[in-house]
């Protein structure tokens, strides 16, 4: 061993997880002050000055490491990673093989699991879900009561659009630019296999859905008009 340990394992009132107990002065964090919980060692690097907070869990093969930080009542589990500044606290959840990187910011309620990839100062908070492949990146804000899945990419608020299901169940659902793809519910496809899809559920959805999906495509179309300028 080359380097000094800066915490011990320390038992705790919750089984199977240990408490990490500061060994010396580091970042923010004080000699004799107890952290959050781990499952072992391997869930928190002995180097950098990342650190697990209040009531955060850190288990499986998940690993928190580098500046990293972990606060308040998170969760991180499955085989995902806090890395290089990142930033997870509230009651998030990053599970799967997530990553969250490079002075991102995860909090309130959000979820981020599958291999999703937060990085480069992005925000991902509310009650956002971001999952499958998708990567939030360049101070890209994701929030509120948005679902974002599949291949999609964010890098600003203009890939994204969130609307409300006002007219029957009052659920949000997700319009991604990048991949031109909707999430609505269970659903995850094309703007035409929406409608489509709205239409066999009853003539009222089909007319709504087919409004939205329009109206994104003008956006579109004017876009690209003055792009072509």
């Amino acid at each position: 061993m080359d380097y000094e340990m800066k915490y011990e394992l320390i038992p705790s009132d919750r089984e199977g997880f240990y408490r990490v107990k500061a060994l010396r002065d580091f970042g923010n964090v004080k000699k004799g002050d107890i952290g959050g919980y781990v499952e072992g060692e391997k869930n928190l690097s002995q180097l950098g000055d990342c650190w697990i907070y209040d009531n955060a869990k850190i288990y499986n093969n998940a690993v928190i490491r580098d500046n990293a930080r972990v606060c308040d009542n998170a969760r991180i589990w499955g085989d995902s990673k806090i890395l290089n500044y990142g930033q997870v606290y509230g009651n998030v959840e990053v599970c799967g093989d997530a990553v969250v990187c490079n002075c991102a910011n995860v909090y309130h309620n959000a979820r981020v699991f599958g291999n999703a990839i937060i990085r480069d100062n992005a925000v991902v908070r509310g009650d956002a879900r971001i999952f499958d492949y998708v990567i939030v990146c360049d101070n890209a804000d994701v929030r509120g009561e948005v679902c974002i899945c599949g291949d999609a990419m964010i890098s600003s608020d203009k890939d994204y659009i969130v609307f409300k299901n006002w007219w029957s169940s009052g659920r949000y659902f997700t319009w991604t630019r990048s991949n031109n793809m909707w999430k609505v519910g269970c659903f995850y496809g094309t703007g035409e296999e929406l409608i489509a899809k709205a239409y066999k559920d009853s003539e009222e959805s089909g007319r709504e859905y087919e409004c939205i999906v329009k109206y994104v495509e003008r956006i579109l179309n004017t876009e690209e008009c003055k792009t072509n300028k």
